[in-house]
C-alpha cells in the first residue's frame, strides 16, 4: 500500500498557526498549513509552557465535548446533554436573509473565556510575541477573538472549518473586528454577510487541502489519483459513456486506466469520539464475503484512538477476520493527530470510497472523492450534509447491515464515480494555494468562486 512521495511546492512565506486539540476538525485545516507554520502548529489547550489553570479548564471542555458525542446515541443523559449542547451552538436556517448579526449564549461564553478566566493570556503575551507582527492563521474561534483582545499586532485569519457556521464564529462587534475570515465555500461568504462581518474582511479561499494530494496548483497529483479511482468505480463505464465530455474536459481521457489495477477501496473514518464504530461494525459483518475472497479492501480508520482500534480488532478477531488483516482488511492508527492526519492523506491516494460523517472531512470531497455519509452529529454536520447534497458529491448511507447489497448496487450504476466527479469539478481544491498567496502577499485578492454561484448552498 505504498505510494510515490508525491511532488509538491512549499512557500517561503511564515504565519504563526493556531488551532485547537478538540475532535479532529480544527487540527485537521491547520495540518495542511506545516509549511508556513512558524515555530510549528500550536495547539492553545495543548502546547509546552501552558499554564496548569488554563490546561484544566479546556481539559474539562474537551472531555465534556467528546463525551456527549460518544454517549449522545447510547443514554438518555447523553442525548439530553447534546441537544443543549447542539442548540446553544445551533446554525439559524439561511433564509429568509435578515440581520443576523446579535450576540449568542456561546459567544458571551467564549468571551468570558478570555476575558475573566485568562484562555489565551500566556500564549499571546508569553509565546507568539516574539514576533508579534507575523501573521497569525486560527482554525477555532476562540485565539482569533483573544489575538483582538490581547492586543497582537499582526494580521489576524480565521479558517472556517464546515460549509456553514454559527454565530459564534464571529466577535461581539464584526464591523469593528480586524479578524479577516477564510471563507471555506460560497454560502459562508454569504453567512459572514449576515453576521455584520465588512465585505473586505472575507477572504473567498475555501478549506485547506493537503499538498501531497493535489500537487501543484496543475494538480498533477490529484489528477492522476482520480483517474485510477474511475476506472474502480465505472466498472461498466456507465458514467464514462454518458459523461465523457466532461471527464475530458476535467481529468483527461488518457489519464484513466483500461483496467483496474486494485480491488475496490473503503476507508471509513471514525470520528475523533468514536461514535461511528457501532456503524463501522455492522458494515464490517456485511462485508466479512467480500473482504475473505479478496474482492474488496476495508480501511477501518481508528485516528489516534487506540481504544477505538483495540475495539475493532476485538471486533475482527469475533468475525474471524484476522487473517485478513493486512491483506484486505487495516486497521489505520497513529500515536497523533498529525502522524494519523499524515498517514491517512497517503492512504486516501489508493482510496476509492470515504465513508464518513458530514464533519471537516466533507471537504475532501474536492479530491474526488464519493462521499458516503453516516448520521451528522450536531447543527454543522446538518449544513454539511446539506451542501455534499446540493453539489451532488455526497450520498447518505442505507442500512449498514446491508453494506454488501447497496454498496455495489452503486458502483455498478457510476453514481458514485459521477459523485467522485461532482465533488472534484463542484467543490473548492486549492484553499491551501489561496492562503499562502494572502499570508505572503496581504494585499492579495482571492477570486476561489468566481466559477462559482454567490447562492450555492
Amino acid at each position: 500500500m505504498l505510494v510515490k512521495k508525491p511532488k509538491t511546492t512549499k512557500s517561503s512565506a511564515k504565519a504563526w498557526v493556531v488551532t485547537v486539540d478538540m475532535g479532529y476538525g480544527h487540527q485537521r485545516a491547520a495540518y495542511p498549513l506545516h509549511d508556513i507554520a512558524y515555530d510549528g502548529i500550536i495547539a492553545i489547550n495543548d502546547y509546552k509552557g501552558l499554564p496548569e489553570s488554563e490546561r484544566h479548564t479546556w481539559r474539562q471542555s474537551r472531555q465534556g465535548y467528546e463525551w456527549i458525542s460518544r454517549f449522545q446515541a447510547h443514554s438518555f443523559i447523553g442525548r439530553a446533554a447534546f441537544k443543549l449542547f447542539d442548540h446553544i451552538q445551533e446554525i439559524p436556517a439561511f433564509y429568509p436573509r435578515r440581520d443576523l448579526s446579535r450576540q449568542t449564549l456561546q459567544l458571551l461564553q467564549t468571551y468570558y473565556a478570555i476575558e475573566k478566566k485568562g484562555l489565551g493570556h500566556h500564549l499571546f503575551t508569553k509565546v507568539l510575541s516574539k514576533q508579534p507582527k507575523l501573521p497569525l492563521v486560527c482554525t477555532f474561534f476562540l485565539p482569533a477573538f483573544a489575538a483582538e483582545i490581547y492586543g497582537y499586532e499582526g494580521d489576524i485569519y480565521l479558517q472556517v472549518c464546515d460549509a456553514d457556521i454559527s454565530r459564534t464564529w464571529v466577535p461581539r462587534n464584526p464591523q469593528k473586528s480586524r479578524i479577516k475570515y477564510f471563507a471555506s465555500n460560497p454560502r459562508v461568504v454569504e453567512r459572514l454577510r449576515l453576521y455584520g462581518v465588512r465585505p473586505e474582511n472575507i477572504l473567498a479561499t475555501g478549506f485547506p487541502l493537503p499538498k501531497e494530494n493535489i500537487g501543484t496548483e496543475s494538480m498533477e497529483i490529484l489528477k492522476e489519483d482520480i483517474a485510477a479511482r474511475i476506472a474502480q468505480l465505472d466498472p461498466e463505464c456507465a458514467m464514462r459513456h454518458k459523461f465523457g465530455h466532461i471527464i475530458n474536459y476535467h481529468i483527461g481521457k488518457r489519464l484513466i486506466p483500461k483496467k483496474q489495477k486494485r480491488p475496490l477501496t473503503i476507508a471509513f473514518a471514525i470520528g475523533g469520539a468514536g461514535a461511528q464504530s457501532d456503524i463501522a461494525l455492522q458494515a464490517l459483518e456485511s462485508l466479512r464475503t467480500k473482504l475473505v475472497k479478496k474482492e474488496l479492501r476495508l480501511i477501518l480508520v481508528a485516528g489516534s484512538r487506540q481504544d477505538t482500534a483495540d475495539m475493532l480488532e476485538v471486533a475482527i478477531k469475533e468475525l474471524k477476520l484476522s487473517k485478513e488483516l493486512g491483506k484486505s482488511l487495516f486497521i489505520l492508527i497513529e500515536k497523533t493527530k498529525f502522524e494519523y492526519f499524515k498517514k491517512f492523506n497517503e492512504v486516501l491516494r489508493h482510496t476509492d470510497i470515504l465513508w464518513t460523517k458530514p464533519s471537516e472531512l466533507s471537504f475532501y470531497a474536492a479530491l474526488g472523492l464519493p462521499i458516503i455519509m453516516a448520521p451528522s452529529v450536531g447543527s454543522q454536520e446538518d449544513f454539511n450534509r446539506i451542501w455534499l447534497k446540493t453539489i451532488a458529491a455526497g450520498i447518505s448511507q442505507d442500512d449498514p447491515r446491508y453494506t454488501d447489497e447497496w454498496l455495489f448496487d452503486w458502483v455498478k450504476s457510476g453514481w458514485l464515480a459521477r459523485a467522485a466527479l461532482n465533488g472534484f469539478s463542484g467543490a473548492p481544491i486549492n484553499g491551501i494555494f489561496e492562503i499562502e498567496k494572502i499570508v505572503a502577499n496581504p494585499n492579495y485578492k482571492p477570486n476561489h468562486f468566481a466559477d462559482m454561484s454567490s447562492l450555492a448552498v
